[in-house]
């Protein structure tokens, strides 16, 4: 296990605490609304998002403390959006992360509402960190930007209206990789330096936007060149729904060159930053050469 395996690998212990503590609360009626909220929320995964907030935490003497329910929240949005992406209106995926789908499990209404109770919970959380006055409203709200109709849901929606059009382009691919994915890399990033009284502000944020960018375009490459055994979900389906990739736009090669780039950027933006950025800079070169 290297330096990064182990600190992910750390981290990711860290959060399921907190996630256990969470889903041993979970009091749901009918008792199928709490199983398939526990099924998504506890099929694994490396837990990017609460690793990266808690880092940036550590990067900005933040206590840990004061991250874990933003994480929480992250994290139950991430899964939330997750759950929908499968769905047959959306990427029709049967697999997640190995697992059959939650549509497959509890059928597609169940997991439409699965979704939403995640959602739903997660800003209910966020909600009571406001409670704590000063910048936590920041906080809250910068997650809730990023999630929403300026964010998440407009990539989401623009990855579904750019289906099989012949004139996509590179500013749509730059649309879709900024709000679907990227925003919500950014996320944990932003909110530690909100709650430092904005301390390297722009260059997290910067950062966080050219990562996930890089982070989508490495998925447009692995469904090319991975396997359900690597991936847990099935490859081939950007081709199959004639998606707008870089793939697509570029070639295989083109997108290869185009995440390289992104990589030595994202590498010069933490050189900015005058603290011990070795996770995320290490992060950066997993990411480049991720197969899952």
């Amino acid at each position: 296990m290297n330096d990064l395996e182990y600190k992910l690998s750390r981290y990711a212990e860290d959060f399921n605490l907190i996630l256990d503590n969470f889903l041993n609360g979970l009091n749901c009626e009918p008792k199928i609304l709490g199983e398939s909220l526990k099924y998504s929320l506890s099929a694994g995964g490396k837990r990017i998002r609460p690793a990266m907030m808690f880092a940036a935490g550590e990067l900005l003497h933040i206590e840990r403390s004061c991250l874990e329910q933003y994480a929480l929240a992250l994290e139950l949005i991430h899964t939330y959006s997750l759950i929908h992406d499968d769905l047959p209106e959306m990427d029709n995926d049967d697999f997640r992360r190995g697992k059959p789908s939650n549509h497959k499990v509890y059928g597609a209404g169940n997991a439409v509402l699965a979704g939403d109770g995640l959602l739903n919970t997660a800003y209910s959380i966020l909600l009571a960190q406001c409670r704590k006055g000063g910048n936590s409203v920041s906080a809250a709200e910068f997650i809730c930007d990023c999630a929403g109709i300026y964010g998440m849901i407009a990539g989401q929606s623009a990855d579904l209206l750019y289906e099989a059009d012949a004139q996509a382009d590179e500013k749509m691919l730059g649309f879709i990789y900024a709000n679907k994915t990227a925003k919500m890399l950014t996320a944990p990033l932003v909110v530690p330096s909100i709650l430092a009284d904005g301390k390297y502000y722009s260059e997290l944020k910067l950062f966080g936007m050219n990562f996930g960018c890089l982070f989508q375009l490495t998925d447009d490459i692995l469904d090319v060149e991975g396997d359900f055994a690597t991936l847990g979900k099935t490859a081939g389906k950007d081709k199959k729904g004639d998606k707008c990739t870089a793939v697509k736009l570029f070639g295989l090669e083109g997108a290869k060159l185009r995440a390289d780039m992104l990589a030595d950027k994202c590498l010069k933006i933490l050189n900015c930053i005058d603290g011990d950025t070795c996770f995320f800079e290490e992060l950066v070169q997993y990411v480049l050469s991720r197969n899952s």
